[in-house]
């Protein structure tokens, strides 16, 4: 094995792997794991192609100013490459991006500003508009623009496409990609059609996105909606797009994208992000249509580590209604975290008060029922450990008992959902039981989620 001198030529050559465990019909489906980038993303290739010819054509030079609106992986991309090459770099990102890859961007370096989500193309906010903007008033800054450069497709025609061709032995049927700046589809298109003209294009959209009805229908709409899936799909066409090769398009939900990326960890043991559960879910729907046998790949576009805290996360699965719980009819059904289940997080009445205080911070809630055996005998509240602290830090070693509150204003499972609102009124949890039995929790955001999921 070789000794490589920069953490920048481990960039490009990912392994494929052929699911063995997935139901693929009559096809053989390839992962190209995208995911063993140093970065975590296949955008480490676009990071670094973008750069470097920059540096090549003179317009940056090291201890310039980069700037780029983006989703998240193009930023960790750029990050790693800016970070090693000695540039300050300014990245404007969606407020819906996972918070690894925000904690991932400061870590590295980068200046991290967050904008709306909820907006499209042509608003000030908007994320790519707005890192333009910055761009223009920041003296001497350099505007990357993934979504206009054509070096970003470069990347991919140059090592992406060939890296492919090579591992499949030159026979590649079909290839299901997503599209975010179009840079992984332009480029494999150009690169394919003139090494295998023959390989079908496949597009693989959130729900939401224009992208799907332009590819099927011929429709381009300027009216799109919101989706969860990070780094893929658009309200606009990027002017380095080409979109000429392109077969077929599906359209995934947010739930079958983050359902298909757990199935894929369960099944073939690979941890792809929401974008990959997109692709995977578009190549099994192409593969099981398929009549004659073809060999089909998909990327895995960034690891799931990323993603840790959202779809991988089954209490966020859970409150945006992706995951699917059972009915009862009754305040069962707004708990989170049933006790029945071990799922609530708990002290005694002997326990530590900072050893109460860590399992707030871990398991980030704000109150922890006291429980002795089966009986729940108080609550504690973060506002009771601060009031028995803030004058003499030593008392986080007192007992939970010292600071819990033991007077409880209990409610019967069979409560209507209205009778929850006086006890939020007057700052408390609800404390719901089924006679003598402690239930679980309800707060008030375990009541805004339930309501959420109600219009969905």
């Amino acid at each position: 094995m070789l000794i490589q001198q920069s953490v920048l030529e481990l960039i490009g050559n990912t392994p494929m792997v052929q699911a063995q465990r997935l139901e693929t019909g009559s096809c053989e489906l390839f992962l190209k794991l995208e995911c063993n980038n140093p970065g975590g993303s296949i955008k480490d290739r676009i990071g670094l192609s973008m750069i470097e010819a920059a540096e090549r054509d003179g317009r940056i030079k090291p201890g310039d100013t980069l700037v780029e609106g983006t989703a998240g992986n193009t930023g960790i991309g750029l990050a790693l490459v800016a970070q090693q090459k000695g540039y300050r770099l300014i990245l404007v990102v969606p407020d819906k991006m996972s918070r690894e890859k925000i904690f991932n961007l400061k870590a590295m370096g980068a200046e991290v500003i967050l904008t709306r989500s909820d907006v499209a193309k042509g608003h000030p906010d908007y994320y790519q508009d707005l890192a333009a903007r910055i761009a223009g008033e920041t003296p001497g800054a350099y505007f990357i623009n993934q979504f206009g450069n054509p070096d970003n497709p470069l990347a991919h025609k140059l090592s992406t496409g060939p890296e492919i061709l090579a591992q499949m032995d030159g026979k590649v049927d079909a290839i299901v990609f997503g599209c975010g700046s179009s840079g992984t589809m332009t480029g494999l298109s150009q690169y394919f059609a003139e090494h295998s003209p023959a390989t079908e294009f496949i597009l693989a959209d959130p729900v939401g996105s224009i992208l799907a009805e332009y590819i099927n229908d011929g429709v381009l709409s300027d009216k799109s909606a919101s989706w969860m899936v990070e780094g893929i799909g658009e309200d606009f066409l990027p002017s380095i797009s080409d979109f000429s090769r392109v077969e077929k398009a599906y359209a995934i939900s947010d739930k079958e994208s983050f359902l298909t990326a757990r199935e894929l960890l369960a099944k073939e043991g690979i941890l792809g992000g929401s974008s990959t559960g997109t692709l995977v879910a578009a190549a099994l729907k192409y593969c099981k249509e398929q009549i004659e046998p073809k060999r089909v790949v998909v990327f895995v576009c960034d690891t799931g580590n990323k993603y840790l805290s959202k779809m991988y996360n089954d209490y966020w699965m859970l409150d945006n209604g992706f995951l699917e719980r059972q009915r009862h009819g009754d305040l069962r059904d707004l708990i989170l975290r049933p006790y029945s289940q071990r799922d609530t997080v708990i002290v005694s009445p002997k326990d530590l008060l900072v050893t109460a205080y860590n399992r707030m911070k871990l398991y980030d809630v704000s109150q922890l029922p006291v429980m002795e055996g089966d009986a729940i005998v108080g609550i504690l509240d973060e506002s009771d450990v601060l009031m028995h602290v803030y004058s003499d830090e030593t008392k986080f070693r007192d007992p939970v008992s010292t600071a819990m509150v033991s007077r409880l204003e209990k409610l019967d499972v069979k409560s209507p959902i209205e009778s929850l609102l006086p006890l939020f009124d007057a700052g408390h949890v609800a404390i719901v039981m089924d006679g003598e039995k402690f239930l679980g929790l309800i707060t008030r955001i375990d009541l805004l989620n339930y309501l959420r999921r109600r219009v969905q």
